[in-house]
């Protein structure tokens, strides 16, 4: 595994923004963050490669912790081949780290599906498998949204011990709705297997969010969409994680998912340590030929994202991580919040240590993207996947 050194770079550190600065990377960690000044006085070994990235920005790989496909990859492809395609292509677009994430469905397909990402993991060519996000499927069938409501279903704590068995331990986030009979007894068990628990796809009034808080339900599922609205009377689910600071949500940040100023409200009463962009892409994002089909279903891209063909309902969004990125900075955000919403917080959230951000010690995965936010390179485990140097 070389060393590299990327100089004349604008460095995004994860919490801050650093100009004429360096990142040095060895042994597939960072090794050091100095200034260009100091770099000018530096002597390097002749094996270490040194790159002038012309004051893009070098960052945090991006890490997308609910994402179901891309790339024409998914999955619901219930294949190890499908995933490990996912992995490459995630990294083309500076994404270093990501949940495949599943759709509810029949149980055995949901056991083959999870047990595809597991064989996938270790075998990564791009972006590093971390674990598996379930979507479901114990969520409310009054707040489907894009999901198949045949294939939601009450708390179940057996099914639960199979899903978790097929995941050999790899199961990182699930989407749960809180008002659900016995999500105490689940949110118990998840807890014990240091799993993070989001509300979503949840019809919650507030005082069912109230409870589920309490009993470990601290993060959500894009925010705003497919939950119980606020009301004067009932805050519901958006309102008790708009009021209580210790809720973090997932934001899409598409510009049609979530109104732009809708996002600033959020950062003007949320910690801004406790907001995470995601895709929540589907399986035909930037896929460029062949017929369109996420979750067995035909879609149509329109209006910046994908609808169901038969109905023109809303099917999901066909964002990339990169983009969501640009997309926060044209709404208003400092290109280094942008950032950390999409490396440093998902990195916190979900435990992952070590990572999401430019300090010495950590992963060394690194995304560097110019000031049209084309991604130039992007490194995974001190190795470059992409280069355009």
């Amino acid at each position: 595994m070389g060393s590299i050194c990327f100089h004349n770079a604008t460095v995004v550190t994860g919490y801050s923004l650093m100009e004429n600065s360096c990142v040095y990377v060895k042994d597939g960690k960072i090794e050091d963050v100095f200034s260009e000044r100091r770099f000018a006085n530096k002597r390097f070994s002749p094996d270490v490669r040194i790159i002038d990235v012309g004051q893009a920005y070098v960052a945090p790989g991006l890490i997308d912790t609910h994402i179901h496909g891309f790339a024409g990859f998914g999955t619901e492809d219930k294949s190890a081949e499908s995933i490990l395609e996912m992995s490459k292509a995630l990294a083309d677009y500076g994404v270093t780290a990501f949940n495949p994430t599943l759709y509810p469905s029949e149980p055995e397909n949901m056991m083959q599906c999870i047990r595809a990402i597991v064989d996938a993991m270790g075998h990564e060519e791009g972006a590093t498998i971390m674990g598996v996000h379930l979507e479901g499927p114990f969520i409310s069938p009054e707040k489907p949204g894009a999901l198949s409501p045949s294939a939601i279903s009450p708390v179940n704590l057996e099914l639960m011990d199979k899903l978790w068995a097929a995941s050999n331990g790899n199961i990182v986030n699930m989407t749960v709705a809180p008002e659900l009979k016995n999500m105490r007894e689940l949110a118990l068990y998840c807890i014990k297997k240091n799993i993070v628990l989001q509300a979503g796809h949840t019809n919650a009034l507030y005082e069912h969010m109230l409870e589920g808080m309490q009993a470990g339900i601290l993060h959500s599922t894009h925010l705003f969409n497919a939950m119980s609205q606020m009301h004067h009377r009932n805050p519901g689910a958006v309102g008790a994680i708009l009021i209580h600071p210790e809720m973090s949500c997932e934001i899409i940040a598409d510009g049609i998912h979530v109104h732009p100023d809708l996002i600033r409200l959020l950062v003007r009463d949320k910690p801004i340590d406790k907001i995470v962009l995601i895709t929540d892409s589907l399986k035909p994002t930037e896929q460029h030929e062949g017929k369109l089909i996420a979750n067995g279903e035909e879609v149509v891209f329109q209006g910046g994202c994908f609808h169901r063909k038969a109905d023109g309902v809303i099917a999901g969004s066909s964002l990339s991580m990169i983009r969501g990125v640009k997309n926060l900075v044209s709404f208003g955000f400092p290109v280094e919040t942008a950032v950390r919403f999409g490396s440093a917080n998902p990195a916190e959230i979900m435990r992952y240590a070590k990572r999401g951000s430019i300090m010495p010690g950590y992963e060394g995965d690194i995304v560097i993207f110019d000031k049209q936010f084309n991604v130039l390179a992007t490194v995974i485990k001190g190795s470059l996947k992409k280069s355009l140097f």
